[in-house]
């Protein structure tokens, strides 16, 4: 079987790229990370997912590095986490620096290690506008410089939504039968979603425009 090691958020595009890597016939290496964000919540639901899916999972402590990546509503308490419309200008606080980077090199090294010459990502169309390591640019790049870095030409990373929105995805998610209740997208990570923040405003509009009905209570 090929194997793959796979990057889970615990959220819903993440998950919905793990049981497409699966359903592709991939056996998943799944790594997770805690960075020191706030909604630190999302490592409970990738957990559940793994556990369920019976797949490997390791979550990853880089929290040392918490303090290099001040500034971010993500990761820093004095910074409010904006309410806006997803695509509006100030979720750009919510941008970690480096962030997706640093967490595909490690899944790189990880991949090289264990002879697995795919690592999936799940950076979608919508996140270009304000995140810039989820641009098909970014990861074209990355790319590059993994071949390079370990000398390999077969080894990729690949990511299947960097053209699609996250309506798209829900759809693809309903279509592999992923259960909605088993991701978590806000920011805010309190008992119940938000349902303001931007990553619930994004989540509620892409339910809507695939015509899917969500599984999580927004508070």
């Amino acid at each position: 079987m090929k194997k793959a090691v796979v990057l889970l958020s615990g959220g819903l595009d993440s998950t919905t790229l793990l049981y497409w890597a699966v359903n592709e016939g991939y056996t998943p290496y799944v790594l997770s990370f805690d960075y020191g964000q706030r909604h630190k919540k999302e490592l409970i639901f990738a957990k559940k997912t793994c556990d369920k899916l019976n797949v490997e999972h390791k979550i990853i402590d880089i929290t040392s590095i918490h303090e290099l990546l001040s500034g971010s509503a993500l990761t820093d308490e004095s910074v409010s986490i904006p309410e806006e419309h997803y695509s509006h200008k100030s979720q750009k606080v919510t941008v970690v620096p480096n962030r997706n980077a640093i967490m595909l090199n490690i899944a790189i090294g990880y991949a090289v290690s264990m002879g697995a010459d795919r690592v999936f990502y799940a950076a979608h169309y919508n996140d270009r506008e304000i995140y810039p390591d989820c641009r098909a640019e970014f990861i074209n790049s990355q790319n590059e410089t993994a071949k390079l870095a370990n000398d390999d030409e077969e080894l990729e990373i690949i990511a299947p939504f960097v053209g699609k929105t996250k309506a798209d995805i829900v759809k693809i998610a309903g279509g592999l039968g992923v259960p909605f209740g088993d991701t978590w997208s806000c920011y805010k990570g309190k008992a119940k979603a938000c349902g303001v923040c931007g990553t619930c405003r994004e989540r509620i509009e892409a339910f809507g425009l695939a015509g899917q009905k969500d599984a999580i209570e927004y508070k």
